[in-house]
């Protein structure tokens, strides 16, 4: 293997960030889109603020957090509905291509883990959920460090624990912020632009970018 790690961030990448709501749409009714697309960008977006501020807290409170925020700017969505929202965020399906390419990884001898701003409980349900668990050799979680990405220690925590450089990882995220983060670290970087997103960082451009998991066994 040219690379000795792949790790992929969770959400959006392994994780549909948008089934929960999907699930739900009849019911929240017309903006149920819109209402997922903010639900995503303000639980983001409280990530960043808060590792700013060096004022931690964890991902489930701010994926709440957002929610609730979702409710008050979406008033035609249905209050009653927050639970079930919720529970569902637990269990969100993994793209159709993870299960084949994380096998196919593994059996050439990678390392594989995730790397993400969940908290470790909600990590371990989704990769559960989805039937990707035994195919994980690490879960990376930023909870130990009280922080988000793109601080680097989020990364280096995946040098430390293999033990290896970071031009030994490829790194593989739907975030392009994220991929900026990667790259400025070290790692060769791997963008899954699922939804034809510009590039807004080129000046930290990834070695590959792919429309989703598909065709990164073949990258050299």
């Amino acid at each position: 293997m040219a690379y000795a790690a792949y790790v992929f961030d969770a959400y959006g990448t392994l994780f549909d960030v948008h089934a929960a709501v999907r699930k739900h749409a009849a019911r929240l009714g017309p903006d149920a889109d819109l209402f997922s697309a903010i639900w995503r960008a303000k639980q983001l977006e409280y990530s960043w603020v808060r590792a700013l501020m060096h004022r931690y807290e964890d991902f489930w409170v701010l994926t709440e957090q957002a929610l609730d925020t979702c409710f008050a700017l979406v008033p035609s969505a249905d209050k009653s509905l927050r639970a079930e929202l919720l529970d569902a965020y637990w269990k969100l399906d993994c793209y159709g291509e993870v299960p084949q390419v994380l096998t196919e990884l593994k059996a050439k001898g990678a390392k594989l883990a995730i790397l993400s701003n969940g908290n470790p409980a909600m990590l371990e349900a989704a990769a559960k959920a989805a039937g990707i668990s035994d195919l994980l050799d690490e879960i990376f979680s930023v909870d130990p460090l009280k922080t988000y990405k793109t601080d680097e220690r989020v990364y280096e925590m995946v040098t430390t624990h293999f033990r290896i450089y970071p031009e030994a990882v490829s790194f593989q995220s739907s975030n392009r912020w994220d991929i900026a983060g990667a790259t400025a670290f070290g790692f060769r970087t791997v963008w899954m632009n699922r939804y034809k997103m510009p590039d807004e960082y080129p000046d930290l451009s990834p070695a590959a970018v792919l429309k989703d998991l598909n065709g990164l066994t073949a990258l050299v």
